[in-house]
C-alpha cells in the first residue's frame, strides 16, 4: 500500500482530451515514474490505477474522474484521469472546476480530435492554464510536425513546444529539452542529460529562439536582458514561462511516450516546476472575493463528487480551498446550516483511499459517511458564510422510458436510479405520472448503457427501454352550448341535475376559465362548484384522447330537485354537458413545442438550420458567440428531438451542444393529428 504525503504545496493537475488519447497510460507511468506504485498497469488487462469499474474495464475507456496523487520533490500533484467520450463531458468539468492546471493529452497518431475542441474550449471557459502532451510518439504512424501544425490552426496563437523528440515512431528514443537547452536520451529504460543531436540541432536552435523570444514577453526585465543579448537560465525561463502559463499567453507543448516512459520524468518535473496555484472565486455577503490556496487561511472546503461505495456508504470528494484540516473537525455546511463531523479524512488513489492526519489547501481529499453534503456545499468555520458555486455543467438531454422486466421490481428500480443519479451528475430520473413512465435523462446512448449496466450489476435490476411518451393536449375550434341532464331513480332518493354549458375557445396557454352565469336560482349556489368538478374531471379524462386546455366553460343555467338533486349527480349532469358541447364545437389536438438553443462551430450552421426545417422547426435567432460557435435559438415540436442528442453530434461531427425546454403548445398538424390519435 502506497503512503500518502502531504506537503504545503499541492497542484491538481486534470488529464483531458479525446478517448483513446493516452491518458489514463500516461497516468500509470506518472505514478511508476514517480515510485507511487511499482510498475505501470495496462489499460487492455484491466489492470490499471483509475480504471477500476467493470464498464471501464470491458469497454478500455474511462467512464468517471479518477484522482491518482504523485509526489515530486517535496511536493504533491494530485493526478485527475477523466473521460474522453463525450457522453460523460459532465465529469471532466467537475475535473476541471477543481484544477490548477489542465493538461491536454493529444495523440501523436490521431491529432486533434472532437474533444480535445471540447475540453479546450471548457479548460478556456474557466480560465484554467493548459499544457499540451503529445502522447505515442513511439508508434508506427506518429507525426509530430503535423500534430503541431493542426494545433495552431486549431488553437492560434500561444502554442509553444517546450520539447521537441528525438527520433519517431519506433525510433523515438528522446526529447530535447529546450529550456535547459539539452538533449534527455532513454536508453534500458534510464535517462540520460548530453548535447543536443545533430540531427536535429538546427532546428531546436530556431525553435528555442523562438520560445524564448515568446516566454521573454511576460517579464519586461528578463525582455530587456534578452534583447542586451544576455544569457537566461533555465530557472529564469521557467519563472517566465509560470507568469505565461497562468495568464493564457503560453500553451506549452512536450512529448511523451505512456508506453516506454519517454519524456514523462520531465513531464512530471515541468508541472511541479511551472504549474500555478489558482485561487478560488466565490461571493462572501454578496461581494466577489478570491480565496488563495493558503494553508494558515481559514478552513474551507469544497465537495465536487459523491461516490457510494457498497462497504464504506457515501463518500464525499472535497478540494480544501483553504487552511489545514484535521480528523474530527467540525464545520457548517454553508447551505443546510448543519454540523459536519469529518471523522475520517482519505486521500484517494484510484478505488484505494489512505488515511491522512491532515490535510491543506491545495489537497483533495474523501470524507465518508457524511448526512448532508453534496457536490457543490461548501464547509467552513461557523461565522466564515463564503458561496463558491461549481461552473454549470452541461445539461443530460436524452430522454428514454424505462421499465422492469421482473414484476415487483418497481422500488428496486426507484431505489437504485435515485442511487446511480447521486453519483452521477449526467443522469436525472424523474417519475411521469401522466404518462405514467419513469424517465431517465441521459447524455447519450452510450451514457444509457453504462447507467443500465452499473444498474443491473450493483442493484440486479434489469429494465427494458421505452420511447418517451409526449403529452399531448386537446382544445375546441369554435363556442358551442349543450345541456346536461343526469337522471337516475331507484329505491330511495333517486338523482336528478341538468346544468346548461357554453364553451368557448381561449387563445394559447390560457389553461381553463370556469364562470358562473346562473340566474334565478335554476341552480342551487352549494351545487355550482359541483358542476365545475365534472367539467374539470371530463378535461382531464383519458375517454376524451388528450386532456383539454384553453376551454372558457360558462354554466348560465340548469334545473334541481329539491330532494334527489347532490353534488354526484351535477358533477355527472357537468361532465355530460361538457362532452356534448365540446363534440359540437370541433377539436384539434396540441404538440408541445420545446425552446432549443443549439451551441456549434459556425461552419456548421447551415447544416443545423436545415435540419430544424426539416424538423419543422422555427428559427428565432441565430447569433455569433465565442472560440468560432454560433448560437441558434428555435422553437421545434418536442416530438421532433426524441434523438436530437445523438443526431445532432452527426450533423455537426460530434461538436454541437443544446439545451432544450417546454415552451408552449401549438396546433399539431391534421395529417399527425389523425396518426396521434389512432394510436
Amino acid at each position: 500500500m502506497a503512503t500518502a504525503v502531504t506537503t504545503h504545496r499541492t497542484r491538481t493537475v486534470a488529464l483531458v482530451g479525446h478517448a483513446g488519447a493516452g491518458k489514463t497510460t500516461l497516468v500509470e507511468r506518472l505514478l511508476a515514474t514517480t515510485g507511487a506504485i511499482e510498475r505501470p498497469g495496462s489499460v487492455v488487462d484491466g489492470s490499471t490505477v483509475c480504471d477500476t469499474e467493470p464498464e471501464e474495464i470491458s469497454r478500455r475507456h474511462s467512464l468517471s474522474m479518477a484522482i491518482a496523487p504523485i509526489i515530486v520533490g517535496e511536493e504533491r500533484i494530485d493526478l485527475i484521469d477523466t473521460p474522453g467520450v463525450a457522453d460523460f463531458v459532465v465529469e471532466v468539468e467537475r475535473a476541471l472546476a477543481v484544477a490548477d492546471v489542465a493538461v491536454v493529452v493529444v495523440s501523436a497518431i490521431d491529432g486533434v480530435e472532437v474533444q480535445t475542441e471540447v475540453v479546450w474550449r471548457l479548460a478556456g471557459r474557466e480560465g484554467i492554464p493548459r499544457v499540451i502532451v503529445v502522447t505515442k510518439l513511439d508508434r508506427e504512424g506518429a507525426k509530430y510536425e503535423s500534430v503541431l501544425e493542426s494545433l495552431r490552426e486549431t488553437f492560434g496563437k500561444g502554442i509553444a513546444p517546450v520539447e521537441l523528440p528525438i527520433g519517431e515512431g519506433p525510433s523515438f528514443r528522446g526529447v530535447a529539452d529546450l529550456l535547459a537547452d539539452q538533449a534527455i536520451t532513454y536508453e534500458g529504460g534510464k535517462a540520460t542529460r548530453g548535447a543536443v543531436p545533430d540531427e536535429i540541432a538546427d532546428d531546436e536552435h530556431r525553435v528555442r529562439e523562438q520560445l524564448v523570444e515568446g516566454i521573454v514577453l511576460a517579464d519586461d526585465e528578463l525582455t530587456a536582458r534578452y534583447l542586451d543579448g544576455d544569457t537566461l537560465s533555465m530557472e529564469e525561463l521557467e519563472g517566465a514561462l509560470t507568469v505565461g502559463l497562468a495568464d493564457g499567453s503560453v500553451v506549452p507543448v512536450v512529448c511523451v511516450s505512456g508506453e516506454t516512459g519517454i519524456g514523462v520524468e520531465r513531464l512530471a518535473t515541468l508541472l511541479s516546476e511551472i504549474a500555478p496555484c489558482r485561487g478560488v472565486h466565490g461571493t462572501r455577503g454578496g461581494d466577489p472575493v478570491e480565496l488563495p490556496r493558503d494553508p494558515e487561511g481559514p478552513p474551507v472546503l469544497r465537495a465536487f463528487k459523491t461516490v457510494l461505495d457498497p462497504f464504506v456508504g457515501r463518500i464525499t470528494w472535497f478540494e480544501v480551498v483553504s487552511g489545514t484540516v484535521r480528523p474530527d473537525c467540525v464545520l457548517l455546511n454553508t447551505r443546510s446550516r448543519t454540523d459536519e463531523r469529518l471523522r475520517s479524512l482519505q486521500v484517494p488513489r484510484g478505488r484505494e483511499l489512505v488515511t491522512v492526519s491532515e490535510v491543506t489547501a491545495g489537497d483533495l481529499v474523501a470524507v465518508p459517511k457524511l448526512a448532508d453534503t453534496m457536490a457543490g456545499d461548501v464547509l467552513a468555520q461557523k461565522g466564515f458564510d463564503i458561496e463558491l458555486p461549481l461552473p454549470s455543467s452541461a445539461v443530460p438531454t436524452h430522454e428514454v422510458a424505462v421499465v422492469p422486466r421482473k414484476q415487483g421490481d418497481e422500488d428496486k428500480l426507484m431505489v437504485g436510479l435515485h442511487r446511480l443519479e447521486e453519483e452521477d451528475p449526467g443522469l436525472r430520473v424523474c417519475q411521469d405520472d401522466e404518462a405514467h413512465q419513469t424517465v431517465l435523462t441521459v447524455m447519450g446512448d452510450t451514457h444509457l448503457a453504462v447507467v443500465l449496466a452499473r444498474l443491473k450489476r450493483k442493484y440486479s435490476v434489469e429494465v427494458d427501454v421505452e420511447e418517451r411518451r409526449h403529452s399531448y393536449r386537446r382544445t375546441i375550434v369554435k363556442p358551442a352550448a349543450a345541456e346536461g341532464r343526469h337522471k337516475k331513480q331507484t329505491g330511495g332518493h333517486g338523482q336528478f341535475a341538468v346544468a346548461h354549458l357554453r364553451v368557448e375557445p381561449l387563445p394559447r396557454g390560457t389553461g381553463f376559465e370556469f364562470s358562473d352565469a346562473v340566474v334565478g336560482g335554476a341552480i342551487p349556489r352549494q351545487f355550482i362548484p359541483a358542476v365545475q368538478h365534472g367539467v374539470e374531471r371530463a378535461m382531464a379524462s383519458a375517454a376524451t384522447g388528450f386532456p383539454f386546455v384553453d376551454i372558457k366553460v360558462t354554466c348560465d343555467d340548469g334545473k334541481h330537485h329539491s330532494v334527489d338533486s347532490s353534488e354526484a349527480a351535477f358533477q355527472m349532469a357537468g361532465a355530460i354537458a361538457f362532452n356534448e358541447a365540446i363534440a359540437a364545437a370541433g377539436t384539434i389536438v396540441l404538440e408541445p413545442i420545446s425552446r432549443l438553443e443549439v451551441r456549434v462551430p459556425t461552419r456548421f450552421l447551415g447544416d443545423v438550420l436545415s435540419d430544424l426545417n426539416s424538423r419543422r422547426g422555427r428559427v428565432v435567432s441565430s447569433d455569433p458567440a465565442d472560440d468560432g460557435e454560433s448560437v441558434v435559438v428555435a422553437q421545434v415540436p418536442s416530438t421532433e428531438l426524441i434523438r436530437y442528442t445523438t443526431e445532432l453530434r452527426g450533423i455537426a461531427g460530434g461538436h454541437g451542444t443544446f439545451t432544450a425546454g417546454f415552451d408552449h403548445y401549438a396546433e399539431l398538424p391534421s395529417n399527425l393529428a389523425a396518426k396521434v390519435l389512432a394510436s
